[in-house]
């Protein structure tokens, strides 16, 4: 099979469901920052030293890869081979959350992004995530999608945020606060 197809030589992409739209559409601009964040977060893996953690972010990539086909796909498009995203994986995220701030001292202030390689790996990703999250909530403002989309979204730059905080503290690198 051939990598190329030359179909979206005239600027537009196909949906699934087979319906054709502009490659700078909002359904578009809203799985791409899916996807931008997909490829991220392979960058964090490889830079992640607990298998622990490993293996949740790579869990979180293929929540990731369900949300973009889900974005890819209108509501009312026919097709049965799209399984759309439910709550339980932003249930999943908010027990993560909750396990991991039990480790950690509790925020006094805001703190700069950054710290040890993965942990500063983890910031760029939840900032990415935050693109990804308005991108599709611009494209929810136009048409109707899953909504439990964008709460996956919003409690994943959370997840990202407390991760890197984690990641940091285990690599003994003290987070910077904000000093306004």
């Amino acid at each position: 099979m051939k990598i190329y197809t030359k179909t979206g030589d005239t600027g537009e992409t196909a949906l699934f469901g087979g319906q054709r739209v502009a490659k700078d559409a909002l359904r578009i601009e809203a799985y791409g920052a899916v996807d931008e964040l997909n490829a991220f977060l392979g960058l964090a893996v490889r830079h992640c030293a607990s298998p622990d953690l490993k293996s949740r972010l790579l869990r979180v990539q293929g929540e990731l890869f369900q949300v973009g086909a889900d974005l890819a796909t209108p509501l009312d498009a026919k097709t049965s081979y799209i399984t759309r995203l439910d709550a339980a994986p932003a249930r999943h995220l908010e027990a993560e959350i909750d396990e991991w701030q039990e480790l950690l001292p509790p925020l006094t202030s805001f703190i700069l992004p950054g710290g040890s390689q993965p942990g500063a790996a983890l910031h760029i990703a939840r900032t990415i995530c935050r693109r990804a999250e308005r991108r599709t909530v611009s494209l929810a403002r136009a048409e109707p999608i899953n909504e439990a989309v964008i709460v996956y979204l919003n409690r994943l730059s959370d997840w990202l945020f407390v991760l890197a905080r984690l990641v940091n503290h285990r690599h003994n690198v003290p987070e910077t606060p904000w000093q306004p």
